[in-house]
Parts: structure tokens; sequence; C-alpha cells
């Protein structure tokens, strides 16, 4: 019987060992195959065109180098551009997590008539492109009414932050589809008798939801505003659309390498242009690489929690 038992231990010992180096390798691959762009910039932001063209040169530089750093620095005029994108991302995310939460609570706990067909138009907009909306919304900001209640042609609101600000507030901005339907997966898993007790004791709807059911749902309300913020820290479409020569990040990147070539009467080799970009996004994905350093607790808590209420 003891022999029994020992054979079974060690064959199954040996499969969890199996099982668990596997899993490693899947593991690592995956995570390679996801870093293996960001390190492929990171090296080659770090070498002088002589590099390109050494077949013995794979990750490591032979001519390590920070200019291009310092070029696409002064080029993208990093403090101003970095202040600007973060206020503005930071704001419009913050409005969009304010307007989108009462619209998540509606969805994930009251029940009324159309709310399915509400929530499935809510799901819809994850599949329409927004570049097939993109026509549409131009003109409205362009010939703003405020839907016919001001005198035509409206108000111009092309070239400011209205735009973005209207829809963050509407909760019709970038990829809120996604975030409504992670807040109501979470609002509809916590129980009602949290809401039921709060009304005994005489608690209002809207007390409630704000002093009783928001602070349970705060790691996913962190997780969708990391996603709101990264979303429109990286945007170039819309801001170009709505808001171009704004000194942003996404855009003083785009032309940066152009305007230090103008700067010194020079003719750029497409592979220089690609080092100096290279450095460009490395310092333009910098700070997100640090907020998710900070918010990454409370955002594996969140999918954690949305994928069992789900």
């Amino acid at each position: 019987m003891k022999m029994i038992n020992s054979s079974w231990f060690k064959a199954h010992r040996l499969k969890s060992i199996t099982w668990s180096f596997v899993r490693t390798l899947v593991i690592l691959g995956v995570s390679f195959v996801i870093l293996r762009p960001v390190l492929t910039k990171l090296s080659s932001s770090l070498m002088i065109e002589r590099d390109l063209f050494d077949s013995t040169v794979r990750w490591i530089p032979k001519h390590f180098t920070l200019e291009n750093y310092k070029a696409m620095f002064v080029h993208m005029r990093y403090p101003s551009a970095f202040l600007n994108s973060a206020l503005f991302s930071l704001v419009i995310a913050g409005l969009q997590l304010a307007s989108c939460t009462m619209v998540w609570y509606g969805l994930a706990r009251f029940r009324f008539k159309g709310s399915g067909l509400l929530f499935g138009m809510v799901i819809l907009t994850l599949l329409i492109p927004p570049q097939i909306i993109s026509l549409p919304l131009y003109l409205n900001f362009r010939f703003f009414t405020l839907w016919g209640l001001l005198p035509k042609p409206g108000i111009n609101l092309l070239g400011s932050y209205w735009p973005f600000i209207l829809m963050a507030l509407t909760a019709t901005g970038l990829k809120n589809g996604l975030f409504i339907y992670i807040m109501r997966q979470t609002f509809r898993g916590m129980p009602r008798a949290l809401e039921e007790a709060a009304n005994v004791d005489g608690a209002g709807r809207f007390r409630t939801f704000l002093t009783i059911m928001t602070p349970g749902a705060i790691p996913s309300m962190v997780t969708c505003f990391l996603f709101s913020f990264v979303w429109q820290w990286n945007d170039y479409y819309f801001v170009t659309l709505y808001m171009s020569g704004r000194n942003l990040l996404s855009q003083t990147l785009d032309v940066a390498a152009h305007n230090y070539a103008h700067t010194l009467g020079m003719q750029f080799t497409t592979q220089y242009i690609s080092l100096l970009n290279n450095a460009g996004m490395m310092l333009f994905i910098l700070p997100l690489l640090i907020l998710y350093g900070v918010l990454q607790r409370y955002f594996i808590e969140s999918i954690e929690r949305t994928g069992i209420v789900g």
C-alpha cells in the first residue's frame, strides 16, 4: 500500500512539475511576443545610424548614445507637451469616469422598458469603427447648434477642447462602450442587500449610489480610468481631427524628427529618422509605464473581479 501511495505521489509530482514547466514556457513566449517590439525600439533608440547596417549588432548597440533622446526631448518640446497631454488626458478621463459611472449604475441596478435594447446599443458602439462616425461628428462640432437650440450656422468648436469635453460629459467618448460593460458587470455582482439596508436607514438613490455602491467598485473604476487615460494619451486621429496644431505629445512626436532636420538645414536618411522616432516613442510611452506600475494592483484586482461576476 505504501509503495502504491509513493508511486502515485511521484507521478502526481512529476505531472505538476511538467505542467508548471510548460506553463512557464508559454507565458515567456507570449511575453516575448508582446514585449519584442518595445525592446526592439528601445535597443535601436540607443544606436547610431552605423549600427543599423552592422550585421553583428542585434540587440546591444556597439556605439551607445543618448543623442537621439536629447534631440527628441528638445524638438518634441517635451516638458510643455507632456504637461498639456497629461492635463488633457486626466481631465477627459475624469469626466468620462464621472458620467459613465451613473450610466453603468443605471443599467446594472434598474429595470426599465428598453434597458436591454439600450445596453445592446452600447455594446454595438464597440463594433463600429470610429472612422465611420468621424465625418458626422466633425460637421456636428463645426456647426454646433446644441440640438437646434442655437441659431444657425451655430458655433465652431473645432480647434478647442470642447468636442472632447462634451463627448466625455455625455458618456459618448472614446471606448465608453467598453467602460460601461466592465462597470455594469461589477455593479451587477454586488448584493442588493446593501441598497436595501441603505434604504432602510433613510438613504436616497443618489446617496446610496455615491456612498454605498461606488466605494465597492473602486478597483474597476481605477481600471476604467486607466484605460481612458491611456487611450486618450495615445489618440492621434481624433486629436488631429478636432484640435490640429495643439502642443500634445501625440502631435509633436509626429513632426519632431522633421523639425530637427529643418533646424540643422540637413536632409536626414530614413534610417536615422527611424532612430529618432524610436527614441521619441520611448519618451512617449514612459509615463504610461510608470502609471501602470503605480496602479497595477487595482488593475489586476479589477480584472479578476470582473471575470468572476461576469
